[in-house]
């Protein structure tokens, strides 16, 4: 895995010419462990790695990270400084060494304002700009050791979605809140490493809220139910929402909802293929639930890329011309929200083939309990 991250970093530096950059800064975000290999929380102190477009990286990090960059990471220069030092002084220094004091930088697009104050203060004459810039493209498309623990993080959910659409009329009674524990506990056991978000247990008119969470609603006979989860494995997460009644009738014209959305969900996986658009895809899905009249319900994008972030490149919606490659990996979920009454999602992630695409989920999407 090694030569996978050097060879990123390689990349991301041929990246840096044609954006016009001549480094990029990054602190603990996933962009830093996508080219160093190092995972870590932001915190307070200084941790940034300074990947010039010419030379080699390097890290500026307090002491007490030193020796556990150099067993996480292939990067070898790691420059530290203590508490009580001004990291600022080691960071010009760096600057010094490149010739970064005039220059164009691209800082992390999540970096807290502490560290880009500090970076102003120090290089006042260098311009700045985000490291998406040169980042994103390669992120965007990923490489077969990503693209399989994407397949196990969908394979967890899978098992994970089957298990609860078993508990059939034993779901009925408990509330959303019991409900998400449930699932969380079986995407554990299937071999989740951790959530990749909080899950979404919506019944009832809380399914027509798109974000809603999980609260103390009891799930009643009938209620459709609206299950979005997913878990981390190796990094990378799983993301699947299904629909589901667990027993009992449901309300009248819910059926012909959870069709619409059927439809709607595969016409956007058949539309995904090497060369069209990210809003053709869109499109698809959109068309299928505006010939059910159900158009002005579908309140959000069709979906978005999957990656070390959940919510990443390439977005699937209106207005975004990205041709799509083998190897982009995203979301198709569409959905129908009627206020006050259900809402309907269904939600698969797939990745871009040579020919077309494959699905990484593969259980049930119909609206009816095992």
């Amino acid at each position: 895995m090694t030569d996978a991250f050097a060879e990123r970093t390689r990349r991301c530096q041929q990246r840096l010419d044609a954006a016009d950059a001549d480094a990029l800064v990054l602190f603990p975000s996933t962009n830093l462990f996508y080219l160093s290999g190092f995972r870590e929380h932001p915190g307070e102190r200084h941790l940034l790695l300074f990947v010039p477009k010419d030379d080699d990286p390097v890290f500026v990090v307090p002491d007490m990270y030193g020796e556990q960059i150099a067993d996480e990471s292939w990067i070898s220069d790691v420059r530290t400084w203590s508490d009580g030092d001004d990291p600022l002084s080691l960071v010009g220094s760096v600057a010094d060494e490149f010739d970064l004091h005039g220059g164009h930088l691209l800082v992390d697009d999540r970096m807290w304002a502490l560290f880009t104050q500090g970076l102003r203060r120090t290089l006042p004459d260098a311009t700045f700009g985000l490291a998406s810039e040169a980042i994103d493209s390669l992120r965007m498309r990923k490489d077969e050791t990503e693209i399989e623990a994407l397949r196990t993080a969908g394979e967890v959910a899978d098992r994970a979605s089957v298990g609860i659409r078993e508990l059939g009329e034993d779901a009925i009674g408990m509330t959303e809140s019991e409900l998400a524990a449930e699932i969380e506990a079986r995407l554990s056991d299937a071999g989740g490493d951790e959530l990749a978000f909080d899950t979404i247990v919506g019944s009832g008119p809380n399914g027509a809220k798109p974000h809603h969470g999980h609260g103390d609603r009891e799930i009643g006979s009938g209620d459709p139910v609206v299950l979005d989860f997913g878990a981390f494995v190796g990094g990378y997460p799983g993301d699947q929402t299904r629909t589901v009644v667990f027993a009992g009738d449901p309300p009248e014209g819910y059926e012909e909802v959870h069709r619409a959305v059927l439809e709607a969900e595969q016409a956007g996986v058949d539309a995904a293929e090497p060369g069209v658009t990210a809003e053709s895809v869109d499109r698809a899905a959109r068309e299928v639930i505006e010939s059910y009249g159900y158009g002005e319900e579908f309140i959000h994008r069709t979906g978005h890329g999957v990656g070390l972030d959940v919510h990443e490149g390439p977005y699937i919606v209106e207005g975004n011309d990205l041709e799509l490659e083998p190897g982009m990996v995203f979301s198709v979920e569409p959905g129908i929200y009627l206020p006050g009454e259900f809402g309907v999602r269904i939600e698969d992630l797939v990745v871009i083939t040579e020919d077309g695409c494959e699905r990484l989920n593969d259980s049930p999407r119909t609206w009816q309990s095992l």
